[in-house]
């Protein structure tokens, strides 16, 4: 026993917080710490291990290239896979997340380049796989630099065993999947105008470009009509019709100059009505003259006119069979493109710019090679040849093809576009044959969004070149398309957001069909032979001699000497057949990921639960794999698709470094720590473009030091907590609330997690932190759990329900703030092993009591108008403390009176004393405008002021033994042994 003749030092009698777990987070330091433990204890095998046999949930992802330095957006990307593989395996799914990574393709093929041209070195010189094996070797090192970053921003998976797209088994099972493509006759070689990079020397697809704006030459031309084809009427009325149109021009617009010398036919719309007319007067040096007689739609005659710099006369109307009938001579005939140039009715005409007539080159574009193919038959029965040239070469020439401008051409043949990507002669030569030729009308210039490839950053240009493709309508064996196929997929795909899905579905039903081959080194071959017609080699031993030697030495073997007799073997003519050389495009690797990562992988099943990517990859990894999985499995490789946007600076502008805007994750790391980045990730609308700078991080950190003084402070009163559990019928009200709070948010926070809805959990778990438990329930029981005897129920509930409290919002953030959690799940329990290997609580139904939330929504519409009083109070210094204050309540509103009847308002609003009055108040009592019929006289408290608690109270003195402290406070001092 203590003696009490001596003054207690009422401070060490008290529950006060006592921990370890510093105010002062150090993320910087400590997180590369927590990372080092977690690979030394091996977390991700425990993980594993305590998963064994549980349900699957498999995200699957989307794999980063492998050249250069995590960006904001890996970030993003990586944190967000983080939280969800997390929060499924904390709620009982073997949640296995496999890091993956995109190898092949143009960019790193583009650096290995960039070294040999700085040192000297001809990459033609060099033999393939040599080259190939720097290119390997330059991606197994970015692999390394990038799996170090990922972990550093705490994300967790199997950065020992990732997959990728370079592993030997890799490339076997894409070429495999290529060859069961071509086995059902889904593949082909055709020509076709593709987009192509002269710069890079290859093909490009959709995925691949980015648009960008540029000004360029636009050119008027006039096509001399020639004649007409069948008009179904008498030839003395098609005669008439002629010797009214003899010497006028069809007036074609285009801003692609270099492209007139692969034109065969002009296109017009039936739903537009067009006019002939004669120039009245003329201003121009090279242009029309008084008299010419020039056919436009009519919409645009007169804008059209002016662009040359004369007035037009109409004469008459031109119908659509007239014009259909119509044939034209070519406008560079003189240099020999001695052909008929038709006219063809087309949807994809347009009269709000131009003529109301396009150029049409098959060679050169989509809808000019689709109009022309779908004219094709109806044209060579017209005597007009259907073939398509190849005008320009792959780097940029124009070809034998086009005469006058090809080889044959004094001075050599003439350059759309130089290796670095800028103009080259070939629109001042075409302009200048037909000024020669008086067919040019008028030029000028156009600013406008033209394709550049993504890699390089330089424009491209359409191109016919012989490729291999996949049929997107050819019907299969089951009575299905590619395209029908991966609609009906889209429409059993969950999207989140939802409108991914029609994004998606516009992209599939407008696709062409879609060209696999590049021309370039880095990659899987095309691995099929063909012949002279395209023909594929279907042959199962050839096909299994491939895969057999890929799985060994990778897709090299394509590549080595004497590989043809080797895949052949005896059984083929070989002079018949072709070994491709061109190889995969890299989004048919990364398409063909849920083959030898889900398919193959124990650890994982097929399809996966979820793809999670950046909204461009609707045209990219989230096509590409719908597309591979459809034409080979029937389905897309998914059950859902989840989008996040793009990472703007704090203004909304792009990040870039010529703009000096780049917030850099390792920067955030290393100033705020990796948790920080993860928590502005969950607070986000990353399903839309987010914005990220000083002042977003800030607030951030902010939020973050609130939930960290919470969970510290639970830490601290948990030192003092003997494990006890108190049943919840006998717990108090306030008791019972928070209960009820937790068992509401425990199906927020799930529900939350099913959605992907992070923000929405962030959200819940910040206001109920600071809101519900700091400013509110540990404010009201700080007292009693500072003071109150260890006997008390209300103590000992209120521990119960703040390791309730403490077990749920750790694990609910664990996913969220990795380390954070990591670190207070340790200091509260040193031998726990991880907070990551624990389930989110079981938190039972009967927790629920909304009658008892629906009475203390009322008490706390009274505390509220309290505490506004009390600050009023403080702030003109009337008080220090609240325990000062003794305030009447005045409280004109029948159900508030009845809902705080028998509580003790003094202590839900943390003052020594309140008096309750059933009436309206004073006219000067404080009002909150929201609460009329609650008031509130801020009064002193009366009595002696507590030693021990320092509330100030009537019965201080009452026990001799402690004459300083009021008697609630001495019976807590004598059950702690302080008197004899």
């Amino acid at each position: 026993m203590t003696d009490t003749s001596e003054k207690l030092d009422y401070s060490k009698t008290l529950y006060l917080p006592e921990t370890e777990f510093p105010m002062r987070a150090g993320l910087p330091q400590k997180e590369p710490e927590t990372v080092a433990r977690w690979q030394q204890m091996g977390l991700y095998k425990k993980l594993r291990a305590s998963a064994a046999g549980r349900e699957k949930f498999v995200l699957h992802d989307g794999p980063p290239y492998a050249n250069g330095n995590i960006h904001i957006g890996h970030a993003l990307n990586k944190i967000l896979k983080d939280i969800i593989t997390r929060s499924f395996q904390m709620r009982g799914f073997d949640s296995n997340y496999v890091p993956g990574w995109d190898c092949h393709g143009l960019p790193i093929e583009w650096k290995i380049e960039e070294a040999y041209r700085a040192k000297g070195k001809n990459k033609d010189e060099v033999p393939v796989n040599e080259f190939r094996k720097e290119c390997r070797d330059f991606a197994a090192n970015w692999i390394r630099i990038q799996s170090e970053e990922f972990k550093r921003l705490g994300i967790e998976g199997d950065f020992d065993n990732p997959y990728t797209t370079m592993a030997f088994h890799a490339e076997a099972r894409i070429a495999g999947e290529l060859l069961k493509i071509a086995k059902t006759g889904q593949l082909y070689r055709g020509s076709k105008p593709i987009m192509w990079s002269v710069v890079e020397r290859t093909a490009l697809a959709e995925a691949e470009v980015e648009y960008a704006d540029v000004e360029s030459d636009a050119i008027w031309v006039k096509f001399p009509v020639k004649g007409f084809g069948t008009l179904g009427s008498s030839a003395n009325e098609a005669n008439q019709k002629m010797d009214e149109l003899r010497g006028s021009s069809v007036v074609i617009w285009t801003t692609t100059p270099w492209t007139i010398p692969g034109n065969r036919a002009i296109a017009f719309s039936s739903r537009y009505g067009y006019g002939l007319y004669e120039v009245a007067t003329a201003e121009n040096d090279f242009g029309p003259q008084p008299g010419e007689k020039l056919i436009f739609a009519k919409r645009l005659a007169d804008e059209c006119a002016a662009k040359a710099k004369v007035t037009l006369k109409p004469i008459r109307d031109i119908d659509d069979g007239e014009l259909g009938a119509m044939v034209c001579a070519h406008p560079l005939a003189h240099l020999g493109y001695d052909f008929l140039v038709p006219l063809l009715d087309g949807d994809h005409v347009t009269d709000d710019t131009g003529t109301g007539f396009v150029h049409t080159a098959p060679g050169h574009g989509a809808d000019d090679f689709e109009i022309w193919m779908d004219n094709a038959r109806a044209l060579e029965a017209r005597g007009i040849s259907s073939k398509i040239p190849f005008t320009v070469d792959d780097a940029g020439f124009y070809t034998a093809d086009a005469p006058g401008f090809g080889p044959d051409r004094e001075g050599g043949a003439g350059r759309v576009m130089d290796d670095n990507g800028k103009k080259g002669n070939a629109n001042e030569l075409v302009m200048k044959a037909l000024i020669e030729a008086k067919n040019l009308f008028a030029r000028g210039r156009l600013k406008h969004s033209y394709p550049h490839s993504w890699r390089s950053k330089k424009p491209i240009i359409f191109r016919n070149t012989p490729q291999w493709f996949v049929y997107m309508d050819k019907e299969l064996a089951d009575g299905t398309t590619l395209r029908s196929r991966a609609l009906s997929a889209i429409d059993e795909t969950r999207f989140v957001p939802a409108a991914g899905q029609n994004r998606l579905r516009a992209m599939i039903e407008n696709r062409p069909d879609w060209v696999l081959s590049r021309q370039r080194a880095w990659g899987v071959p095309i691995a099929v032979f063909a012949d002279e017609q395209g023909e594929v080699l279907i042959d199962e031993a050839v096909n299994a001699r491939i895969i057999e030697a890929f799985e060994a030495e990778g897709a090299d073997a394509w590549f080595a000497e004497g590989a043809k007799d080797r895949f052949l073997g005896n059984d083929h003519d070989h002079a018949r057949w072709t070994q491709v050389r061109d190889i995969l495009d890299v989004w048919f690797d990364s398409g063909c990921t849920h083959t030898f990562t889900l398919e193959d992988r124990p650890d994982l099943k097929w399809p996966a639960d979820v793809y999670l990517e950046g909204s461009d990859q609707h045209r990219g990894w989230f096509h590409s794999s719908l597309l591979e999985s459809c034409a080979t499995r029937g389905r897309a490789p998914y059950n859902a698709v989840v989008t996040h946007g793009f990472t703007m600076d704090e203004k909304g502008e792009k990040q870039s470094k010529s703009k000096g805007n780049v917030v850099a994750p390792q920067d955030v790391m290393k100033e705020s720590g990796a948790d920080i980045l993860r928590l502005w990730v969950a607070t986000t609308d990353y399903w839309e473009d987010q914005r990220l700078g000083k002042a977003i991080i800030q607030t951030n950190i902010d939020s973050y030091r609130k939930l960290r003084n919470t969970i510290r402070w639970m830490l601290g009163t948990l030192a003092h907590d003997k494990g006890e559990d108190i049943a919840f019928n006998d717990m108090p009200e306030l008791e019972r609330l928070m209960l009820h709070r937790l068992a509401e948010l425990d199906q927020a926070v799930r529900e939350g997690y099913d959605a992907f809805d992070f923000k929405r959990i962030a959200r819940a778990l910040i206001d109920f932190s600071n809101i519900e438990l700091s400013a509110f329930y540990f404010d009201i029981r700080k007292d009693a759990l500072y003071c109150d005897a260890p006997s008390s129920l209300r103590r000992r509930a209120s521990l119960a329900v703040i390791r309730k409290l403490f077990d749920c919002l750790v694990t609910w953030l664990a996913p969220v703030l990795p380390f954070t959690t990591e670190e207070a799940w340790l200091s509260r329990d040193p031998s726990a092993v991880s907070v990551h290997l624990e389930q989110f609580p079981l938190v039972p139904a009967e927790w629920r009591d909304e009658a008892l939330a629906e009475k203390w929504k009322k008490i706390r519409t009274v505390r509220k108008v309290v505490m506004g009083a009390l600050e009023v109070e403080r702030r003109d210094k009337r008080i220090g403390s609240s325990l000062e204050a003794a305030p009447v309540i005045h409280i004109g509103d029948a159900d508030l009176l009845a809902a705080i009847e028998g509580e003790d308002l003094a202590e839900i609003c943390i003052t020594s004393a309140v008096t309750i009055v059933a009436d309206s108040g004073p006219a000067d009592a404080f009002r909150l405008d929201d609460v009329a019929s609650v008031s509130v006289e801020p009064t002193l408290a009366e009595g002696v002021k507590c030693a021990r608690s320092w509330r100030i109270t009537a019965d201080v003195g009452s026990d001799p033994a402690f004459p300083d402290v009021s008697a609630r406070d001495a019976l807590a001092l004598r059950e702690l042994g302080y008197a004899s």
